[in-house]
């Protein structure tokens, strides 16, 4: 009974998407939807932040042509470019929204990437959309690991499908072939190295507590810099006014003290505000 239970449902996207109202899953599965998309919770996060965006099954593509990233593009191309453009949009509105949770959490904002597994168990399409980290306590295995690696070649970024649509018809027609034997070495192959120094590791501890290093280095750069921002902005009035009267104002000090009505008078004008 154990095992039943825990077996997993490889068909849940695909109820997922054809609900006629999204409302009716529960606030711990569902982030949002729009006419044609839905946003889920990763139930396994590989990153701090991951979601999935699911295209709805609507008319004129079946179950059938959203099986997976394959059988969408052996679809007539204006119509899978069309589905794709709406995952776009979709993603980017999730994108805002973590971007709003990083900085409530952590105080600032980091990448965040938007890409399809060309091999999936799971029978429905699905985007990709998680921030670019990589430390999640679901990340368990090599496999797992290399398959969102953003530059082995396994993730494929949303972006980069896209941009097949624009190339010649040769090229187009040799990427949307998803060879399987292709991608799957990637997986086996591929070496376990970090994603962001390309520094090799031994093993998936290793390589996990090397990525929480980096995302300590990646926090207190950060923090760093949102403190020299403040100290470049918090700049006492008193500093930059001169404590001097009309008499004794110096010609030098007069001629720089921007007049009333002029934009530059805001006493932080000159000043860096850069970090």
């Amino acid at each position: 009974m154990t095992t039943a239970r825990s077996a997993p449902n490889l068909t849940i996207f695909r109820n997922y998407a054809s609900k006629p109202n999204p409302n009716t899953l529960p606030p711990s599965i569902l982030l949002s939807h729009s006419e044609t998309c839905l946003t889920v919770f990763d139930a396994f996060p590989k990153s701090i932040f991951h979601f999935l965006v699911i295209p709805r099954i609507q008319p004129p593509l079946s179950a059938r042509h959203l099986t997976d990233l394959r059988s969408l593009l052996r679809c007539e191309k204006r119509a899978a470019k069309e589905v794709l453009m709406n995952l776009n949009e979709e993603a980017n509105n999730v994108k805002k929204m973590i971007e709003e949770e990083m900085m409530k959490l952590y105080k600032f904002k980091w990448e965040i990437w938007m890409g399809f597994h060309p091999i999936s168990s799971m029978e429905h399409l699905h985007l990709h959309v998680l921030s670019a980290d990589l430390y999640s306590p679901k990340m368990k295995s090599k496999k797992h690991y290399n398959s969102f690696h953003p530059s082995l070649g396994f993730f494929l970024h949303l972006k980069d499908v896209l941009s097949w649509f624009d190339a010649v018809p040769s090229y187009y027609q040799r990427m949307i072939k998803l060879d399987a034997s292709q991608y799957q070495s990637l997986l086996k192959d591929g070496d376990l190295s970090c994603w962001q120094c390309d520094r090799a590791l031994e093993s998936m501890p290793k390589l996990k507590a090397h990525l929480q290093d980096e995302f300590g280095k990646l926090t207190t750069r950060e923090k760093a810099k949102s403190e020299r921002k403040r100290k470049r902005t918090d700049v006492p009035v008193s500093s930059v006014q001169a404590a001097v009267t009309d008499d004794e104002r110096p010609e030098k000090v007069a001629r720089l003290t921007p007049s009333r009505g002029d934009d530059s008078s805001d006493p932080t004008v000159g000043v860096d505000l850069l970090s």
